[in-house]
């Protein structure tokens, strides 16, 4: 096999080296539990503090508005749940959100409407933009919450949610956001936006698996949906993953710290692949807005070829990406954000998402473009350009 080149940073990315040496003196020396009184306990919860300080940081919130959780999904299903349950007890019983969410925020609307809550499922436009229209036709006085991501994990078409959220403050609702996909490139800061809720996620920045976040703005009633401890201000109960929110925290710092940098670099990388491919002169369609879009996630049809069958090529040359969300990989069903944006069958059948990250290189990108495109010649019979 050659040497293999990593495109899927949107799944998972490598933890960074100063994140891992970071964490190392929690999984040995400094292994107390944060709830404890005594110096190994005070310890931990020293590094808990000051990584929540970090991350806070980075998001321009108060270290009291961080909440860990065991991941983003976690942190959506808190948001969403615990928004949907309080706004019940003053008689709302509406909850918003899109068709082409992560499966983290649908699921979860699918339990709410089995438990008695209506769920409006606003439709997008074939760049995958969330229609306003239908927002502001749906909301109403009951409507608790409205869940609209900030950029999307599988297109990486980004949402106006500064629009979104006056709508939804407008009628008395409260807004969440999940970040998970938008943190460490777009400049979150919980100040300047109109967000009440928002979820990030630990690995999607270079740090440790396991550990999520939920900024809740102060004053936001939630309903816990952990119960146990007091641990997390009685909002998420459980003894705290202490080298996770270590590691967390410190990618944090990196990431805020190396922002523009990643940006630019993940740029280079999405434009560099299109370039080789219309050099290239093979059929090939990118989905998602052309200009508000993540820099890092590139999800591109290649029509006449089928999704799977390209993801296995491409693999056993040695390039590892994506049919798009890593929760539903291993499923043959066509993408649920492809279909929402109505693209035509070819298109939708034929996806594949490649995302950059740290590491990645202009060179190797090239490379991987050029397999690619040598790979969708031989799979469609077409001549080289």
């Amino acid at each position: 096999m050659n040497m293999a080149i990593y495109l899927d940073h949107a799944a998972s990315t490598p933890v960074h080296p100063e994140v891992r040496q970071a964490m190392l003196p929690y999984l040995d020396e400094y292994f107390g539990n944060p709830s404890s009184l005594h110096r190994f306990g005070r310890d931990a919860r020293q590094a808990v503090d000051e990584a929540r300080d970090k991350l806070a940081g980075a998001l321009g919130a108060e270290p009291g508005e961080i909440v860990f959780t065991s991941g983003g999904t976690e942190a959506d299903n808190f948001a969403l749940i615990g928004a949907a349950m309080a706004g019940r007890k003053r008689g709302k019983d509406h909850v918003i959100t899109s068709a082409v969410e992560h499966h983290a925020v649908l699921e979860t609307c699918r339990h709410l409407e089995r438990i008695g809550f209506r769920v409006t499922y606003l439709p997008v436009d074939e760049t995958g933009e969330v229609r306003l229209d239908a927002l502001r036709e749906a909301i109403d006085d009951r409507t608790a919450l409205v869940s609209v991501m900030y950029g999307n994990n599988e297109v990486g078409t980004l949402q106006p949610v500064e629009v979104i959220g006056e709508i939804a403050h407008g009628h008395g609702a409260l807004f969440h956001t999940d970040a998970v996909q938008a943190f460490g490139y777009e400049p979150l800061n919980v100040r300047e936006l109109p967000v009440d809720l928002l979820s990030v996620s630990s690995h999607k920045i270079n740090g440790p698996k396991g550990v999520g976040a939920l900024y809740v703005a102060k004053g936001v009633s939630l309903i816990p949906h952990m119960f146990g401890g007091s641990q997390e201000l009685r909002r998420r109960a459980g003894t705290e993953n202490v080298p996770g929110i270590v590691g967390f925290g410190k990618a944090a710092e990196i990431a805020a710290a190396s922002r523009r940098e990643h940006v630019e670099q993940a740029r280079r990388c999405r434009d560099a692949m299109i370039r080789v491919w219309e050099k290239e002169g093979i059929d090939f369609v990118v989905n998602g807005h052309p200009r508000r879009h993540l820099p890092h996630i590139l999800n591109v049809s290649f029509p006449g070829t089928e999704t799977e069958i390209l993801l296995m090529n491409l693999d056993l040359e040695g390039i590892a990406c994506s049919s798009g969300s890593a929760c539903t990989s291993g499923t043959l069903e066509v993408s649920h954000v492809l279909k929402a944006m109505n693209l035509p069958e070819e298109v939708l059948r034929s996806a594949v998402r490649f995302s950059f990250g740290r590491g990645n290189t202009v060179e190797e990108v090239t490379r991987a473009a050029e397999t690619t495109a040598r790979l969708v010649r031989r799979l469609t019979g077409q001549m080289a350009g």
